[in-house]
């Protein structure tokens, strides 16, 4: 998998083959399974935290058998490596949905709620996304991985500014691809950094105003 996380330079050796999911879930039945075990497993690890959780304890709580879990997750790295996968999807999915889609939003208040989606590093609905996580994201991440985020979210940032059919001028994909840039990584480093709830809330804003101001000045010249 593919976490949001970490370094993506360097020369880092490949992953361990227990370290990454064995397949993704293609029906019904199997998502819903797949999905209770995500969800025992935040619960798990927010409870007990990671040094303590074992797929074990995983599969007794989602009400799984053992070896349903080992089907797709053969580690808890592994597990953690597909668990954020899916909430990288859930992410793109979001910005489809509330960004790309919302045909009933001006272009002011589509980009602001892009920007929150990509910079927002205490959302409620990525619960793992933090520090924790952070410190050991080399053991589930390599760098083409990184990459493969930058690109998709680049590529929701370009749609949501195609959809914004009232936008008098449109940024360039270089323009874009910075702005991702810094909206993804100041994000991370919030996570890194921790600042308190008033700063993460003052970089928000000021994120905002930063795109913002600068699609306005564009369109007056």
């Amino acid at each position: 998998m593919k976490s949001g996380f970490g370094n993506t330079r360097g020369d880092s050796p490949p992953l361990n083959s227990r370290a990454k999911p064995l397949k993704r879930p293609s029906q019904a039945r199997a998502i819903f399974t797949v999905e209770a075990i995500y969800e025992a497993f935040v619960r798990i690890w927010q409870r007990n935290g990671w040094s303590r959780l074992t797929t074990r304890e995983v599969a007794l709580e989602a009400g799984v058998a053992i070896g349903t879990l080992y089907d797709y997750f053969p580690s808890k790295k592994a597990l953690l490596s597909g668990y954020i996968r899916h909430r990288l999807d859930v992410l793109l999915a979001q910005m489809d949905q509330d960004v790309i889609q919302a045909n009933d939003l001006d272009w002011l208040a589509r980009i602001k709620r892009l920007v929150r989606l990509t910079c927002d590093p205490d959302d409620p609905r990525q619960p793992l996304f933090n520090h924790a996580v952070s410190l050991i994201e080399h053991q589930i991440a390599e760098p083409k991985h990184h990459r493969r985020v930058y690109e998709e979210l680049s590529q929701k940032w370009r749609e949501a500014f195609a959809a914004c059919g009232d936008l008098p001028t449109q940024p360039s994909a270089p323009t874009i691809e910075a702005w991702v840039i810094m909206a993804w990584g100041g994000r991370r480093y919030c996570i890194t950094t921790q600042p308190a709830a008033e700063q993460t809330a003052a970089w928000l804003s000021e994120m905002e105003a930063l795109v913002c101001s600068r699609l306005t000045s564009a369109s007056r010249d």
